[in-house]
């Protein structure tokens, strides 16, 4: 059996998750970590049994020890560290959002084609059975009229922020904020599922650090089809996901962490269509991954560049209606 071995950038809660999920998958083999400090590397890799270090992220991407690198790094850092790491042959799956801005991740795509490489976005939901099955069923629904998706989350960091301390969370520096944080994952399964908006119109509240802390988002479609999300990092909610059509309704319980996916036609029963597998919600991104390196395909076929390059015009679009600036933004082209 052929592997992939993984180099890890980031020692976060997430890459913990993503490990966990990867080691479902009998060809992913952790091999490397970095970070900045050497007592960080140890420990992670100690917490791991991951058998390399290193300090410098450069000597990690020449590493012969790795084919792949997976980046949990801030949002501010991805577009740099990906390519240094594409530049030495390495394929690399990134932590949404995949980079800060649309001209970051041109940059992105533009030099994984040229050193050909796998580029991917780790936006896990639309890689699990559930999505699956949400794609699968749409024409069941008839012509579809309505996609509602919510995700609000009451940030501890907010109460930090509160009292004048500003954290990673709600740094702009680091390209971070509601629209990049959780807005994301209400906007990439619309774009997966029904491609490029035609229209764009945001409303939202923008906090003392610069960042967005929630935003109302509508859209519109050339075929007719209206599209709103919600999303927050200053309260919470319970409202799922909901795909409306002539001819039924598709419900998601929770658009970042799906969990059941109800069907119900117009006139008839309501059914679960999720399918139950047991797997590690995030083994499902590791297996698109390495399922795209070993099969000689270069992107995704679901999270694919170009959803992704969409995904991000719209988030920059959202983020200058809401007057958002993130340095890395400065001297940008038009």
């Amino acid at each position: 059996m052929q592997k992939i071995r993984f180099g890890v950038v980031g020692t976060n809660f997430i890459t913990d998750w993503v490990i966990e999920g990867g080691r479902e998958d009998e060809r992913f083999e952790l091999s490397a970590v970095y970070s900045r400090s050497e007592d960080t590397a140890r420990s992670f890799a100690a917490k791991h049994a991951i058998p390399s270090t290193f300090t410098s992220l450069e000597e990690m991407a020449a590493s012969p020890l790795i084919d792949a690198v997976y980046i949990a790094s801030p949002n501010a850092f991805h577009a740099a560290q990906s390519i240094l790491c594409m530049q030495h042959g390495k394929h690399i799956l990134c932590e949404k959002a995949i980079a800060s801005n649309a001209r970051e991740v041109k940059r992105m795509i533009e030099t994984a084609r040229q050193y050909n490489v796998v580029l991917m976005e780790a936006m896990k939901p639309t890689l699990t059975p559930g999505f699956r099955a949400v794609h699968a069923s749409l024409h069941k629904i008839g012509t579809v009229r309505r996609y509602f998706s919510c995700y609000c989350q009451y940030s501890s960091r907010y109460d930090k922020l509160k009292e004048g301390i500003i954290l990673n969370a709600f740094k702009p520096e680091l390209s971070n904020g509601a629209t990049m944080d959780i807005g994301i994952y209400t906007i990439y399964p619309m774009v997966v599922l029904f491609g490029r908006p035609k229209t764009v119109h945001a409303t939202g509240f923008k906090l003392s650090s610069g960042a967005d802390g929630q935003a109302a988002v509508n859209f519109t479609f050339d075929n007719g089809l209206i599209a709103t999300v919600l999303y927050g990092k200053i309260a919470d909610s319970s409202l799922p996901t909901e795909i409306q059509g002539e001819q039924g309704t598709i419900l998601i319980d929770r658009i970042n962490i799906i969990g059941n996916v109800s069907l119900t036609l117009r006139k008839g029963e309501t059914k679960n269509i999720h399918p139950q597998t047991g797997k590690n919600e995030y083994y499902y991104e590791i297996a698109e991954f390495i399922d795209t390196i070993l099969s000689g395909r270069k992107e995704s076929t679901v999270n694919s560049l170009e959803n992704s390059l969409i995904t991000i015009e719209i988030l920059d679009e959202i983020r200058r209606q809401l007057a958002v600036r993130f340095p890395a933004d400065n001297n940008q082209e038009d």
